[in-house]
C-alpha cells in the first residue's frame, strides 16, 4: 500500500490513518465560490488585455499584454480544471478508493497542480525579463522581441512546465493523495527515497528560482526608469513603462506572498521530512494561499490599468492637496517617440545634438 510505484494503490495508505479533516459542506461552498469567482475575475482580466493587445499590437506594449494573457489564461484553466476536480471530491465525500481505483484522477490531478502551479510563476519571470529588456534596450527589443518570438517563448514556458509534471508519470512515481484527502500532489509523508525528494526540492527550487529573476528584472526595470525620468525631462513614450511595471511589482507581491508559503514547506519537507513540524493543517493552509494568487492575478490587470490609476491620483490629489506625478507623464506615444527618447537618453552625443537644436532655430 505504501509502494509509490504501483498506480493502483498508490496513495490508500494514508486514507486509512489521516488526522486531517475538512468540513464536507462548507468545503463544497468555499470551492465553488472560489472557482467562480477566480473563472469570472481571469474572463474579465482576458477581455481588458485582448481589447489592450488589439490597440497595441505594433507597438512596444503587445509583447508585455500577449503574455499577460497567457498568464491569465493559465490561471483560467487552472480553475477550470483543478477546481472541478475539487468540487468533485469534496460532493464524493473524498472516497477515492470508490472513484479513483486505477489512479488516473489521482494522477491527473497531480499533473495538474504541478503545471498550474508552475507555469504561472515561470510566466511572471518572463514578463520581468522581457520588460527588463524593453526598458534597458528598446531597440534591440523592438526588433527581436516580435509576436512570433514571444509566442515561441510561451509556448516553451508551458511545454518545460508539462515536462516537470509529468516527470513523476515518465519515472513510474505515481501521484499521492494527500493526507487531507482533498488534493493530490508529490508524496508529501514519510518521504524516505531520494527520488521523492528530489521531486518536492525540484519544485520549490524552480518557483522560489523564478520569484527570485522576477525580482531582480523589476528592481532593474524599476531603477532604469527612474533614473532616465530624472535625467531627462522629455518624458513621453515611458507612460506604458511605468503603468507596466507597476503591474509587474504587483504580479511579483501577490505571487511572492502566496506562493512562498506553499513553496517553503515543500522545500523543507523535502530537505527534512523526518524533522518537519509541517503538519496536514500547515500543508493544507499553505496550498489554499497558493490559489488566491490564480484570484488576484486577474485583478492586477483590472485594477491597475491607466484609466484606473488616473482616477485614484485625482481622488488622491483631491484628498491630500498634494500634487505627486506630473499627469503629462500617463500619455500614451508611439514607439517611435519610446525608441527616440531610450536613444536620447542612452547616447550623450545625441543629447547635446538636441540641446543644441534650439540656439541654432534661435540663431536663425
Amino acid at each position: 500500500m505504501n509502494s509509490s510505484k504501483s498506480p493502483g494503490l498508490a496513495g490508500f495508505g494514508i486514507l486509512k490513518n489521516t488526522t486531517c479533516h475538512t468540513e464536507k459542506k462548507i468545503s463544497v461552498f468555499f470551492s465553488i465560490i472560489f472557482m467562480t469567482v477566480g473563472i469570472l475575475s481571469n474572463s474579465l482580466a482576458i477581455a481588458i488585455l485582448m481589447k489592450a493587445y488589439q490597440r497595441f499590437r505594433q507597438k512596444s506594449k503587445a509583447s508585455f499584454l500577449l503574455l499577460a494573457s497567457g498568464l491569465v489564461v493559465t490561471d483560467l484553466f487552472g480553475h477550470l480544471i483543478n477546481g472541478a476536480i475539487a468540487v468533485f471530491v469534496y460532493a464524493s465525500d473524498k472516497d477515492w478508493i470508490r472513484f479513483n481505483q486505477s489512479n488516473i484522477l489521482c494522477s491527473v490531478f497531480g499533473i495538474c497542480m504541478v503545471f498550474f502551479g508552475l507555469c504561472p510563476l515561470f510566466l511572471g519571470s518572463v514578463m520581468a525579463v522581457e520588460r527588463c529588456i524593453g526598458v534597458t534596450k528598446p531597440i534591440f527589443h523592438s526588433t527581436k522581441m516580435t509576436s512570433k518570438h514571444v509566442k515561441m517563448m510561451l509556448t516553451m514556458v508551458c511545454v518545460f512546465a508539462v515536462l516537470i509534471a509529468l516527470l513523476p508519470i515518465l519515472r513510474f512515481r505515481a501521484y499521492q493523495i494527500q493526507a487531507s484527502r482533498t488534493w493530490c500532489f508529490y508524496k508529501t509523508e514519510h518521504v524516505e527515497d531520494w527520488e521523492d525528494r528530489f521531486y518536492l526540492l525540484l519544485f520549490s527550487c524552480l518557483g522560489l528560482l523564478a520569484l527570485a529573476i522576477s525580482f531582480l528584472c523589476n528592481a532593474v526595470t524599476g531603477i532604469t526608469l527612474l533614473r532616465v525620468k530624472f535625467k531627462s525631462q522629455q518624458r513621453q513614450g515611458r507612460s506604458h513603462h511605468f503603468e507596466m511595471i507597476i503591474q509587474l511589482l504587483a504580479i511579483m507581491c501577490v505571487s511572492c506572498i502566496c506562493w512562498s508559503p506553499f513553496l517553503v514547506t515543500m522545500a523543507r519537507i523535502g530537505i527534512n521530512e523526518s524533522n518537519s513540524k509541517d503538519t496536514c493543517e500547515t500543508i493544507l493552509f499553505a496550498l489554499r494561499m497558493a490559489t488566491w494568487n490564480q484570484i488576484l492575478d486577474p485583478w492586477v490587470y483590472i485594477l491597475l490599468r491607466k484609466a484606473v490609476l488616473k482616477n485614484l491620483y485625482k481622488i488622491t490629489r483631491g484628498c491630500c492637496g498634494v500634487h505627486i506625478i506630473n499627469l503629462h507623464m500617463w500619455e500614451l506615444s508611439s514607439i517611435k517617440n519610446s525608441l527616440k527618447v531610450a536613444a536620447i537618453s542612452e547616447s550623450p552625443v545625441s543629447s547635446k545634438q538636441i540641446n543644441l537644436q534650439p540656439l541654432s532655430s534661435t540663431g536663425q
